[in-house]
């Protein structure tokens, strides 16, 4: 299938492509800071520069856009186009992943991978970072939890 936009349109949409603060990190974040959670943000010293750190837990999050990196779903399907470039390109994407995960858990860290499509059932995904997580630090948030 060929592509249906000019190689100029679509250069231009690439670039437009963030690599932080893209819009499902920002949901994560706020999602997590508003349940007590606080973070350090793409903590360049750490494999791979995780998107959310927990310094003191040794905890990392990676939120990952399911096209860039693969995932089995249906935002993740490969590209039509430029099968030749996309295929690899995808590939060396989560070989990286891999590996810094893998160089995390070396250093004593541990990571959760969120999923683009995750963000659909935000109840589960909370629930599932919480048990990754364990509970908030805040001793403010803890004590109103208790009332």
């Amino acid at each position: 299938m060929t592509d249906t936009r000019s190689a100029e349109q679509r250069r231009r949409i690439m670039q437009s492509v963030k690599t932080k603060n893209t819009g499902p990190e920002r949901v994560v974040r706020k999602a997590l800071f508003a349940l007590g959670y606080r973070f350090r943000l793409h903590r360049k010293e750490l494999p791979g520069s995780p998107d959310i750190v927990f310094p003191s837990r040794k905890k990392a999050i990676f939120i990952h856009g399911c096209f860039w990196h693969g995932h089995d779903c249906s935002k993740g399907r490969g590209s039509k186009s430029r099968t030749e470039y996309w295929g690899p390109k995808v590939e060396t994407n989560r070989a990286r992943d891999e590996r810094n995960i893998r160089d995390l858990a070396e250093r004593g860290w541990q990571t959760h991978v969120v999923w683009q499509c995750e963000l659909k059932d935000m109840d589960d995904l909370l629930k599932r970072l919480g048990n990754f997580l364990g509970p908030p630090l805040n001793s403010i948030h803890n004590a109103r939890t208790r009332l």
